[in-house]
């Protein structure tokens, strides 16, 4: 079994802390978004355009930074999984079968390890057996 995803945890890991702290202000944007259309929708609410705009352009501003992020994180070999908890699988070879590594944020070390069709559910603690 490789040893690069373990080297590349230290680069990745913080690209994961920011990715899922952006994701989280994604999902705040999207929603006050959602409400000012509601809004509109509804009566107009009062709501200036200009606000709407505003909100349109955080929306995507932070979906423009979570690209570049997923992007960074991928050229270091890893698989994002899950945005909001910050999964991510290293793929690696063992036995001549790929596996995936996996650490989630929180985790202090890859510790886990799972076949690629047993996903998370199917996660067993490392050595490889």
């Amino acid at each position: 079994m490789a040893s690069k995803p373990f080297r590349e945890l230290q680069h990745v890991r913080p690209l994961v802390e920011q990715l899922v702290a952006d994701r989280q202000e994604h999902a705040a944007a999207l929603e006050r978004q959602e409400e000012l259309e509601r809004k509109i929708r509804g009566n107009g609410g009062g709501i200036p355009p200009a606000e709407l705009a505003s909100a349109t352009a955080e929306v995507d501003a932070v979906a423009r930074r979570l690209a570049r992020l997923l992007d960074e994180i991928t050229s270091h070999g890893a698989q994002v999984k899950d945005l909001d908890s910050g999964l991510i699988d290293f793929p690696a070879l063992h036995r001549g079968e790929t596996v995936l590594l996996c650490w989630q944020l929180g985790e202090d070390e890859i510790t886990w390890w799972h076949r690629v069709e047993d996903g998370f559910a199917g996660r067993r603690p490392l050595p490889l057996d």
